[in-house]
């Protein structure tokens, strides 16, 4: 039987990266000295490029002239791994995709499956979850501009981002025994009932809170340094944003109006009143802006939730499908039955197809869920917000300066977890 040939080390070059290197060559074969261009990686690295990015920069003196994004070195296969899990099992593995807001996975990915069991969520779950979802959003957000900040030195908006970030974790903490990778969104409504205290600690930090951004304003929006390394610098028109794909937060700052839990409605959002922040100016400053706002929207939402937080159930009343809970457990033995035959062999989903999208912390993520009726998905795919996001990087960054892209990576906010999967 024959073999394939070996594979020569210069068939492992990325095709991409090549071709900016041979047409670097050729524009200096042809061009004048002082035309010279010279290719530059720049990443995998932290912070600058918030993880394992790597950019190969063709620059002019310090002018960026092409830039080529190279990813995948943080693949985990988690989109093959979804179709040999039961649908329940499936959710622990959403917290790793995007994992600064594992929440938001879980629910994108819940509220698809629930469409295909045609599940009815109770109303008290339903609040719960749009409460943890903002919570999430700002938990996220301060890692953003935590990062941000100190990607063009300011050191000082690092510590006080994550201090509140504190705060909300150890609220995640006490609700479902992780800071992180909570797995508490659960298909049918949530996994557990939350602890005494948890409202209590919500409000406090709801009350807490907004003094905590107008100090993070107070540091920023009078320093010099701060707008002069923001404002004009990647600019993205609202026309380049919509053909990249570009969603929530970077496209808002370009003039596009639109967010997906207000004008696509999802997981009981058209219950809330809140402002979508919109900016024209479509620069890494109007990013900025976009984002603090955007904290400040999440927080009236948080509060809505607590104020008109129902009584009742959490979880869906579907015991074939839901786990019981501990009194029917203890009264009905054919409970007891169910809870082991979903435990050891799942539960099966009617055959269909399902596309489910919200409004993330970085933008429009979505589940496309395929069942073949049986007890494990056939297929699950992930489209995630930094991905598509991440085609703008070249738009943006053309003919700024070599320390611009840095600022420009920063204010996409994005999240290589999410983008390699």
């Amino acid at each position: 039987m024959a073999t394939a040939p070996p594979i020569a080390p210069e068939d492992l070059i990325n095709p991409s990266i090549d071709e900016v290197l041979a047409d670097s060559r050729a524009h200096n074969a042809q061009g004048d000295p002082k035309d010279h261009t010279m290719v530059l990686n720049m990443g995998p690295q932290h912070p600058s490029t918030h993880g394992v990015l790597r950019l190969v920069l063709e620059i002019d003196g310090e002018s960026v002239v092409s830039c080529a994004p190279d990813i995948g070195y943080l693949h985990t296969g988690i989109e093959k791994t979804c179709e040999a899990k039961f649908y329940q099992q499936v959710v622990p593995l959403t917290d790793r995709i995007d994992y600064l807001c594992p929440m938001t996975n879980n629910l994108a990915y819940c509220l698809g499956v629930e469409k295909l069991l045609g599940l009815e969520i109770p109303e008290r779950a339903i609040y719960l979850r749009v409460l943890l979802q903002e919570l999430t959003r700002i938990q996220s957000h301060l890692v953003w501009l935590g990062t941000h900040a100190m990607d063009v030195g300011a050191l000082t908006v690092f510590l006080y981002c994550f201090r509140e970030r504190e705060q909300l974790l150890r609220i995640f903490e006490n609700l479902s025994g992780q800071r992180m990778m909570t797995s508490y969104v659960r298909i049918g409504g949530l996994s557990m009932e939350p602890p005494l205290d948890f409202y209590k600690q919500c409000q406090d930090f709801i009350n807490s809170f907004p003094s905590k951004i107008d100090e993070y304003e107070g540091l920023l929006n009078a320093n010099p340094i701060w707008k002069g390394r923001l404002q004009g610098v990647g600019y993205l028109s609202p026309e380049d944003a919509v053909a990249l794909g570009v969603t929530g937060p970077p496209l808002r700052a370009s003039g596009v109006d639109w967010d997906l839990r207000r004008d696509m409605p999802y997981a009981g959002y058209e219950k809330f009143k809140f402002d979508v922040p919109v900016s024209k100016v479509g620069d890494v400053w109007a990013r900025y802006v976009v984002r603090m706002q955007e904290m400040r929207e999440s927080l009236k939402i948080c509060q809505q939730a607590l104020d008109g937080m129902p009584a009742g159930r959490i979880v869906a009343d579907a015991p074939k499908i839901i786990l019981p809970d501990r009194e029917q457990m203890k009264t009905q033995m054919e409970s007891l039955i169910h809870h082991f035959k979903i435990v050891t062999e799942g539960f099966g989903v009617p055959a269909g197809e399902v596309y489910q999208a919200l409004e993330a912390p970085r933008g429009e993520m979505a589940y496309y869920v395929v069942s073949d009726g049986t007890a494990k998905p056939y297929r699950v795919h992930m489209r995630n917000p930094g991905f598509a996001t991440l085609q703008a990087l070249e738009t943006m960054c053309k003919g700024r300066l070599l320390a611009d892209v840095v600022a420009v990576i920063g204010s996409i906010d994005i999240v290589l977890g999410e983008i390699d999967r």
